[in-house]
This record gives C-alpha cells, structure tokens and sequence, in this order.
C-alpha cells in the first residue's frame, strides 16, 4: 500500500480510486443503516460518509453495502474442490475470507500437505486464513497418514497468513494435562486457539476453558452455548452440510452475547454451496429463525474478525480491507455485487474478471491410497451374543451404541439389510499396513448398495459399508484404482466413482463437475434402494473424537470412554 497517496485521499486532499455512493452503509459497530458513500484507495476504505472525488464511481442503487462476509471455521477440503474452485464458489456469494483448518489434508500427507494448502490459496480474491492443525491424528486411536507434534507446526507459525492453533479435539488430553496437547497450547499462548468440544459442561468444561480453546463451534443445543460463553468462551454459530445448528442456536444471541459469537460452515458439500450457498446461507437463516438482520450480518463479519484480531476484515471503516458486498436486502441476503481489496470480482452471484490458479506443488498428493485390496478381509466370525452396532442419528455427527442381536450364517456375522444394518469396515490405507477395523453400522439407508470412500474424517482411511463382503470389495478395489474418492457398487458391478485425486479428499475439476459426480453416484445408490446421502455420514462414522460410537481401523471406539472396545457386547 502506497501510505501516503492513502493518507491523501483520507484527508480529501486526492482523488479516491472508487466511490461507492447510493447505497445504505450497514455499520457492524453501532447497528446503523446510513445512506454513506465509501471511498476506496490503495484496496482499503479511506473514508465513509463524504462525497469526495474519485477515478471510479460505483452506483449501489440502494442497495446494502456490508463487509465482506468471513466464515469463522472452515475446512476447504470438504468442499471435495481445490482451494481456487471453492473460492470462485464462495466469492460469488459474498464471502471474502475464511478462517481454515487444513487438517483434513494434514492427516493425510502432513506439513507437505498444510503447506500446500497455503500455496494452493495464495493470491485469490478470497483471503484464505489458516490456524494449524493441533490434532494430527485426532488421537491415538486411529492411523493417519502423519504425526505433527508442537515443533513441527512451529515451523509454519510465521506464515502471514497463519494466525493459531486448529480446533483442539483431544479434550481429554487437554483436561487431564497430556504433555503433548499441551506442548501446543502452551507454542500458541498469546495466539488464537480453537476449541472443539461437543456437549462438554461443567468442571471438565472448566478445565478446558482454562486451557487456552477460545472458541467453539460444536454447540447443538442453546444451553451448551451459554456455558461456554459464561467461561468467556466465543460460540460459533453452524450450519454446515452434515451438522446443521444454527437455528437452534438463535436464541443464546442477544445484546449482551452478540460481541462473542459468529458464523462458521465447518464443512459444506458441493451440492450445498452451489444451491444454497455458503455463509450468506447463514445470514438468511439465523434472519429466518429471528435474529434482527443487521445482527446477523455482524455474526457474519466482524463477529468472525473480532475473534482472531484480524483488524483489516470485518467491517467498513477506515483502514480496513474494501471488501464490500452490495445486497438489495438483508432478510434475503444475496450478493448482487462483490469486492475485494476494492475490484469487483463477481456479480449477480458469477466471478469476474482476471482469476489465476495459484502454482502449488504436488506434494505426493496424488499417490496417497496404499492399500492391497487382494489381501483385505471384511469377515466377522462370531463369537456370541449382542454385536456393538453404530447408530446414525439423523442430521447429527452424534452416534449411538446399539447393542443387537444380527444373523449368523455359517459362522459368520451378516449385515441385516431389513433392519437397515450394513457392514462397516476402516481400512488403513497411509502406510499399506493392511491394518482393517470391522463393523456394523445402523441407518445410512444403503439399500442393495455398497459404498467406499476415502473422505473419514479426520484420519482419511479407506471406509465402506454394504450389505455383503462382495460389494464391499468391489466398491474398495474401484476407489484404490481411482487413486481415492466415493465408488458405489453392487455384487461384482462398480455403479459409479467419482475420482479425488488430490490427497483422496478433493477433485482437480471444477465445482459444477464434481456436483454432477455426487448426482451420479446418489442416483446409483437410489437405484439400488438406498435413501439419502450415505457418503455424508459415511465420512464421519471414523471421527473418534465426536460421541458416542465410532470405527477406526484399530477397532471400535467407545468415545466417552475414549477407549477401544470390543465389537461384541457379550
């Protein structure tokens, strides 16, 4: 930034580069809807509320003029595109920055894969900011493709664009003083620290509090939240594509909490981010679920920017970033018009102008999947009595243990397609150990289908479920051969794959693509009897650190207990 031709301008004393004018300035720090115009220069605002000269003039016509939208958490890998596809996305919607956890990538090819994330969003009209992961792998009770300790995740610290320390999940080992987790928290003193700790209350929550997670985005219920917020936590708001609490959430923001809270997607589909949206979705909704509109855009921006000390983004005012989203309502956001650093870089909800890739290494990305698919087992011998079974709780991360008796046949456990019971398996797919954690699962509607997908949070192995162990191999043998993704099969007949190259998380072709990649393959498992989407909670059903029963492939995992546990309940 040229500081003195920006000083000159803010004095009036030279032409800005753009005006905004016409338009009702939403200012996120007294509540206000002015009719202000907005002079830019050197990318920044450089002043509200005056009608100076400029080179440019944009007409508003009326429209809202609000800060660039921020989500608070994100992990872009979930979007199944690269960080340039979800950008062209999300911009279009108004969204201008992102806070990011790369831990999706870090568990698959660690410091490699974070400092790919960091090239592959250098340079875009969206701002991709990055807190490092704290738990790489999410625990000891699952095998990722990396180990990342304090030291490591030193070495990226100094990035500009990395600001903390990612959602630290091991709460156990937060409360109880692990030294490892705490040889994190203790490299990011002073720094942001994200918590992650779903239902967690009273003294452990104290604890936890008071071990540096500042934040926390795994609230589902409006008491949780406050809590949190009594121990001086912030709450994020979200409404992702797998975890949608939101709306619920509403009521535990007032006058009083609003300064502590935000909106995050944490994970959001191509499906979602094409048809609904991306964080403009989360101002039309908490607006729908009664939150005054001028409170929901202030969760949206400086509620977000507030939280990690990012003093450029979050709102208009002097100084800070021009990135500006004009909207013709508030109730019923949409970005008519977006800027970044003071150009437009999309209209009517379509990217314009110039729009490069960023160069980013390989990083071995694209030979992440080391499995032997000839020498997997996917048979559970009985041994008597009720069998641990996963149950899916429909539109929740949360699981449940359901204990069940299933049918035997030739001394083998079967899936019980009548009750709605697959097979379940985790096969490690980072260091080819051949290493598979066996399972029953309840609820993912699968029908005659068998699905594999090498997207299982956080630890990325290979998960498939099905009816039969033939299908099941079939859908594994079609995502090792693809080099990771989603495959969906039927006896010995692939249905249909969609191909996730980079890591086995994401696809190297745009976002429209990919979308018509998931419709291919939700058509097959519908034409096979299944409802649904299997593959959303598919890909959380190895996440060990949400309750209360998960698969890895060390074994079945008693979250609460945060402890290996055997399949058959005796």
């Amino acid at each position: 930034m040229d500081r003195d031709r920006f000083l000159s301008v803010a004095r009036g004393e030279a032409p800005a580069d753009l005006l905004v004018t016409g338009g009702r300035l939403v200012d996120v720090f007294t509540g206000e809807v002015r009719r202000d115009p907005v002079a830019v220069a050197e990318g920044r605002v450089a002043a509200i509320g005056r009608d100076v000269e400029a080179m440019g003039v944009l007409d508003a016509g009326g429209m809202y003029v609000v800060p660039g939208l921020i989500d608070a958490h994100v992990h872009l890998e979930s979007s199944l595109v690269s960080p340039f596809e979800f950008a062209r996305a999300v911009v279009s919607r108004g969204t201008t920055a992102v806070v990011c956890d790369p831990h999706e990538i870090a568990n698959v090819a660690g410091l490699d894969g974070i400092r790919w994330m960091l090239e592959a969003s250098e340079g875009l009209p969206l701002r991709v900011l990055v807190n490092l992961p704290s738990c790489v792998p999410a625990s000891h009770l699952a095998t990722s493709g990396a180990r990342l300790e304090a030291a490591d995740l030193l070495g990226l610290a100094d990035h500009p664009r990395v600001l903390g320390l990612a959602e630290v999940m091991n709460v156990p080992g937060t409360v109880l003083g692990d030294a490892g987790v705490w040889a994190k928290l203790e490299a990011f003193r002073g720094r942001p620290v994200d918590g992650h700790a779903p239902g967690l209350v009273g003294p452990w929550l104290d604890a936890y509090a008071g071990a540096g997670p500042a934040t926390d985005h795994e609230c589902l219920a409006v008491d949780e939240a406050r809590e949190k917020l009594r121990r001086g936590m912030r709450v994020f708001l979200r409404e992702g594509t797998a975890a949608r609490n939101l709306a619920d959430l509403v009521p535990a923001v007032d006058p009083w909490t609003l300064s502590r809270c935000a909106l995050c997607t944490d994970d959001r589909h191509p499906h979602d981010l094409l048809e609904r949206g991306h964080v403009d979705d989360l101002v039309r909704t908490a607006s729908g679920a009664g939150l005054d509109p001028v409170m929901a855009v202030r969760l949206a921006t400086l509620g977000a920017a507030e939280a990690y000390g990012l003093a450029e983004h979050g709102a208009v005012a002097p100084g800070r970033r021009a990135d500006l989203v004009l909207t013709p309502s508030l109730e019923e956001f949409r970005a008519e018009v977006v800027l970044g650093g003071g150009d437009v870089v999309a209209r009517e909800g379509v990217p314009v102008g110039e729009w490069v890739p960023p160069a980013a290494r390989d990083a071995g990305l694209r030979a992440s999947v080391r499995v032997d698919v000839d020498t997997v087992t996917l048979r559970v011998p009985a041994r008597g009595g009720a069998v641990r079974v996963i149950g899916v709780v429909p539109g929740q991360l949360l699981t449940e243990t359901r204990p069940m008796e299933l049918p035997v046949v030739d001394g083998l456990v079967q899936a019980d397609p009548a009750r709605d019971v697959a097979r379940l398996a985790v096969v490690e797919r980072h260091t080819g150990s051949g290493r598979v954690g066996l399972g029953f699962v309840q609820g993912l509607g699968l029908g005659r289908a068998a699905v594999a997908s090498t997207v299982a949070h956080d630890h990325h192995n290979l998960v498939v479920a099905g009816p039969d162990e033939e299908g099941m191999s079939t859908a594994l043998r079609a995502v090792v051969e693809a080099g990771g993704g989603l495959a969906v099969a039927c006896g010995d007949r692939v249905e249909a794959v969609l191909p996730l190259p980079l890591g086995g998380l994401m696809s190297d072709r745009s976002l429209e693509e990919v979308r018509r990649g998931l419709d291919t393959l939700l058509a097959a498992v519908h034409g096979l009897g299944g409802t649904g989407d299997p593959f959303m909670m598919l890909s959380f059903l190895g996440l060990e650190v949400i309750p209360s029963l998960k698969l890895t492939d060390l074994g079945l995992v008693d979250v609460e207990r945060f402890e290996i546990v055997d399949l058959f309940a005796g």
